[in-house]
């Protein structure tokens, strides 16, 4: 497919955006000592970035505990990701759901979501609601290859299919779930083999190379909007640090398989690619590493300066319009 040159740029920023976010959001909580996980996704930014270049605000994502550069591509403030990450009132769920339940309605980013799997039935679900209401809407389902083996994720995979819903299933196989190799939790190579058990088409796709994963979504999400139904897609990737920090142990892993992923880093075989074509500049890109290294360091200092939420707030937002004093009644909470 082609892409002109803002398409190009934006491409970019938005993998650039969500690289110095991963790497500088999970040592910032570190160092503050934060309560709560922070699963970084540097090494596979051109998953997210080349599917949500063919989204509007009006179409659905649904993501895993490894969400930050799902809410990036889909338009979600950085800064106001920060915050959320601070545990800030200003945060996109006001510091309340932290790294794993990042959410943005107003984006169409229907939330990350700490169990493995779980994203799945909510496209699936956002799908359902296009197609009855008439919407050209298409929704697309984020897990990895740990959540592959999930009931719920065949069911969802089982009712689109029969319903022709507009979703993608996207399982970005980074090939460890934690530390379990891929291999020892599936008996077959290609997980997107699996498709053809539910009658919709597969697609292996080289998750490292945006321009791979570009052409491939746009021929899904082609497919999703003319109601041809769903396509799955097994996105072959790698993260380069550990489960939940860049400290974490890595002895499930060899230092030459680390080596050649690292080699085929997706933002670095970006620039190669469009500085060799004379598609874009050298000067072009690195004016965007410095306006993304703002951007992060306003995030953080935006954070830093928030208030935490108000102790009277805490069970405020749980229910859609669940009056308060019932539930306080009914779980005898007093404050």
């Amino acid at each position: 497919m082609e892409i002109n040159r803002d398409q190009l740029l934006q491409m970019y920023r938005t993998m650039q955006t969500i690289r110095e976010f991963e790497i500088r959001g999970t040592g910032e909580v570190s160092q503050r000592a934060i309560t709560g996980s922070v699963h970084s996704s540097a090494g596979q930014e051109a998953i997210p970035t080349g599917i949500c270049s063919h989204l509007t605000d009006n179409d659905y994502i649904s993501s895993t505990h490894r969400g930050h550069g799902h809410c990036i591509a889909k338009g979600v403030d950085p800064k106001r990701m920060m915050a959320e990450l601070f545990g800030k009132v200003t945060g996109t769920n006001k510091g309340k759901g932290g790294s794993m339940h990042i959410a943005d309605m107003s984006k169409g980013m229907l939330g990350a979501n700490g169990i493995v799997g779980a994203s799945v039935p909510l496209s699936v679900g956002a799908a359902l609601a296009a197609t009855r209401k008439g919407e050209d809407h298409v929704a697309v389902a984020f897990y990895g290859d740990g959540g592959t083996n999930q009931g719920v994720v065949h069911e969802s995979m089982n009712l689109a299919a029969i319903w022709k819903l507009p979703v993608i299933f996207v399982c970005e196989n980074n090939l460890y779930a934690e530390s379990t190799p891929v291999e020892y939790a599936t008996a077959i190579p290609n997980i997107a083999d699996r498709a053809a058990a539910y009658g919709m088409p597969g697609m292996i796709v080289d998750g490292m190379d945006i321009f791979a994963v570009y052409d491939a979504a746009g021929e899904a999400i082609g497919r999703a909007r003319s109601g041809q139904g769903p396509t799955a897609m097994e996105c072959k990737t790698y993260r380069y640090y550990g489960h939940t920090s860049m400290d974490n142990p890595q002895s499930y892993r060899t230092k030459e398989e680390e080596e050649e992923w690292w080699a085929r880093d997706p933002i670095k075989q970006f620039r190669e690619r469009v500085i060799k074509e004379k598609t874009l500049k050298k000067k072009d890109l690195d004016v965007i590493d410095k306006e993304v290294e703002a951007l992060i360091e306003e995030s953080v200092k935006f954070a830093d300066d928030s208030p935490i939420p108000d102790p009277s707030e805490l069970i405020d937002d749980i229910y859609d319009n669940y009056p308060r004093d019932q539930f306080l009644r009914g779980t005898h909470i007093e404050i």
